[in-house]
């Protein structure tokens, strides 16, 4: 899908590279950027799944973001890279592999961009890195350290890194705090994506009440993606999120769509935490990592309503209601065939969740 923004502005093609061109949001910009006619190439490891762009006609390139000599290659004579990667595994005992991927890696390739000669790079972050609160926005100071375990602290290290690439080395960089994504092409699909599939194929019963959450559409956060570098200033960072929705308003939303129940039952946040705390023990216990934590809960439950006006008013940037794209991705989970075979079997920093 072709964003109207996108398409009725005229833009000097772009030789383009997508970094994470596998993940959710990598593959809706590497879409929009072929589908505009700018010269594109993707980075990607041999055991990525490319099922999201194997319609498309770009360039590839193959190796791990860590790997020197591959990331110099991609990147060589491209205007901006879409650096779209991230390790979004926010359940961990160990940590470690948050902050080589998020951290670590980026910085090599940070390097490398500094020397590349870039018009801009831009950074796919997440609201993670934002302020909660009443009236938030870019510039609301950081208010929730420690809240969010070490996958938060790991964004907010890289998302500081990039800025700082941008202050004293004068890296072209921006950074895009986007929220929840939703939409089709959602292949693995991304956690919060499993839940509206799983309503809108009549299997979500129930809810947590007064749980609500920022979304996007993803073709408006790849959109924004793109005009991040067309306009975005450089050392900046913008909210890419559409607005704030109830988590029962998604899911009776996609569950309408697709004609089955909605879910019947609200659960109160006590019971999540509950959960989250059981998860965590039986974590420890069995030395297994669980996607159900108490962290996990806290994530859930510590979010407010931002304000996406600087996107707006620096970038043109104008989302859709995320309701109509969660219509689509209900759509697309109960049209699709989802099988083990189209994925690799291993974790993938590649995975993209906002």
């Amino acid at each position: 899908m072709t964003s109207a923004n996108v398409a009725d502005e005229p833009v000097t093609p772009q030789r383009a590279l997508v970094m994470g061109a596998s993940g959710f949001v990598g593959c809706h910009v590497t879409r929009l950027l072929a589908e505009r006619g700018d010269d594109v190439r993707v980075l990607l490891r041999q055991t990525s799944s490319t099922i999201g762009i194997d319609d498309l006609a770009v360039a590839r390139h193959y190796g791990d973001i860590d790997d020197v000599d591959a990331v110099r290659a991609a990147m060589a004579d491209r205007d901006v890279v879409y650096y779209c990667v991230v390790d979004t595994r926010a359940w961990l005992r160990d940590p470690a592999p948050l902050f080589a991927t998020n951290v670590e890696a980026l910085r090599g390739v940070l390097d490398i961009a500094c020397e590349a000669g870039l018009s801009k790079f831009v950074f796919t972050s997440t609201i993670g890195t934002i302020a909660v609160g009443a009236g938030v926005t870019e510039e609301t100071p950081f208010n929730w350290a420690g809240k969010g375990g070490p996958y938060i602290e790991s964004r907010r290290q890289a998302e500081d890194l990039v800025l700082r690439y941008a202050r004293e080395r004068g890296l072209p960089a921006v950074a895009m705090c986007v929220s929840n994504t939703y939409g089709p092409r959602d292949w693995q699909p991304t956690p919060h994506g499993a839940m509206v599939k799983a309503a809108a194929r009549g299997k979500m019963p129930g809810y947590v009440r007064g749980v609500a959450a920022e979304v996007v559409g993803i073709e408006d956060a790849a959109e924004a993606l793109l005009l991040a570098a067309d306009k975005g200033r450089v050392g900046e960072r913008y909210i890419v999120s559409e607005g704030y929705l109830p988590m029962r308003t998604l899911f009776e939303t996609a569950a309408d769509e697709t004609g089955v129940k909605p879910p019947r039952f609200g659960l109160p946040v006590a019971l999540v935490y509950a959960a989250g705390l059981a998860g965590t023990v039986v974590g420890g216990v069995l030395r297994r990592d669980s996607p159900l934590t108490l962290t996990s809960a806290r994530l859930l439950h510590l979010t407010s309503p931002l304000d996406h006006g600087k996107a707006t008013r620096e970038l043109g940037w104008q989302p859709k209601p995320t309701t109509d794209a969660v219509r689509r991705a209900a759509r697309f989970f109960t049209t699709r065939s989802f099988t083990t075979r189209s994925f690799t079997t291993k974790s993938s920093p590649e995975r993209h969740q906002s």
